[in-house]
């Protein structure tokens, strides 16, 4: 069974996302404890050419790399459930196309907790962990809603939004066939599903540094991710969620 996942949703990224590529690919080739490996990108709907420029990768050896394509722009978390549910390792990392988390922070998030945990890269635990920060009003709309978030669905959680996280592949790939959240609000539903499962959420200081040319449109966003918010909370409280538990995966992924 391959070892580990790597999940890059990726839209418009055929610049940055074949130099991410092979760093990461040439990280995991260095850990053997990490292989085999695969590198699932997940094209968006992506108008750049960001699907060839990510199967121009030659992968080294135990690194297999799959690109799948969405012919429309759905959104990141569409983009997410897409990549785990095609995958098939053991425990699935989801990170972000512009590596604001280093690869190697990979192994702070696997030493932490357990393997049956879900362990994710926070900004907020220690900022001193922080090279560039981002711009004032992008880093206060964050805090904002991270008090909403807390307030409402996932108490005790400072960072929901750090594209880095490590998942146990069998729960990854369920909690991504409950996941309905297509937009940037996706991260809060599937903590939100896997606290509600009982899966321990282990919240771990990583090195990140905001990159530029981000994805996001501050304003527009934001108020997607505070009316998916609200919609996660009213679902919640009318037990409209679906199992409490996942279903069984004895297979691994590659489900549609």
């Amino acid at each position: 069974m391959t070892r580990l996942s790597v999940v890059i949703p990726a839209f418009n990224e055929a610049v940055r996302l074949p130099p991410t590529l092979r760093e990461v690919a040439g990280y995991l080739a260095g850990v053997p404890g990490w292989l085999p490996a695969e590198l699932i990108v997940v094209d968006d709907g992506s108008l750049d050419g960001t699907a060839d420029a990510a199967g121009s990768l030659a992968a080294p050896a135990g690194i297999a790399l799959t690109v799948v394509s969405h012919e429309r722009n759905r959104g990141k978390g569409a983009a997410v459930r897409t990549g785990f549910l095609r995958s098939g390792g053991e425990e699935i990392l989801l990170s972000d196309a512009d590596l604001a988390s280093p690869i190697d922070q990979l192994a702070v998030l696997a030493s932490s907790g357990t393997r049956q945990s879900v362990r994710i890269g926070s900004r907020a635990l220690d900022r001193s962990l922080i090279s560039i920060r981002q711009p004032s009003y992008r880093d206060l709309m964050g805090r904002i809603f991270n008090l909403a978030v807390r307030a409402l669905v996932l108490p005790g959680i400072h960072d929901t939004q750090c594209g880095f996280k490590l998942f146990p592949g069998q729960l990854g790939r369920s909690l991504a066939r409950a996941q309905r959240i297509d937009g940037f609000a996706f991260d809060v539903e599937l903590l939100f599903l896997a606290r509600r499962w009982g899966a321990p959420i282990v919240e771990v200081p990583v090195r990140w540094r905001h990159v530029e040319a981000s994805r996001v449109q501050p304003l527009l966003h934001s108020a997607e991710m505070l009316r998916d918010l609200l919609w996660l909370r009213l679902r919640a409280a009318a037990g409209r969620l679906g199992p409490r538990r996942p279903r069984s995966d004895p297979g691994g992924g590659h489900h549609d």
